[in-house]
């Protein structure tokens, strides 16, 4: 059963999810999230997830698309 959510995400995330839409055929950006949240799920790993700060947009661009 799904439920609909509102979440805020940067730019960048959004254009990484709308290309891997495109990229991997899927039907819409929420899926593709949903394909990453279960897979981090299943890698069953979350002290490698969270353990680690990240910042992609401190004193960078955030995500950019693969060439």
């Amino acid at each position: 059963m799904s439920e609909m959510q509102t979440f805020q995400l940067h730019d960048d995330t959004l254009r990484m999810l709308s290309w891997c839409k495109d990229k991997y055929k899927l039907s819409d950006e929420s899926k593709a999230l949903r394909v990453i949240l279960d897979y981090v799920i299943e890698e069953d790993d979350f002290d490698k997830v969270f353990g680690s700060v990240r910042c992609l947009r401190c004193g960078g661009d955030g995500w950019v698309e693969p060439d």
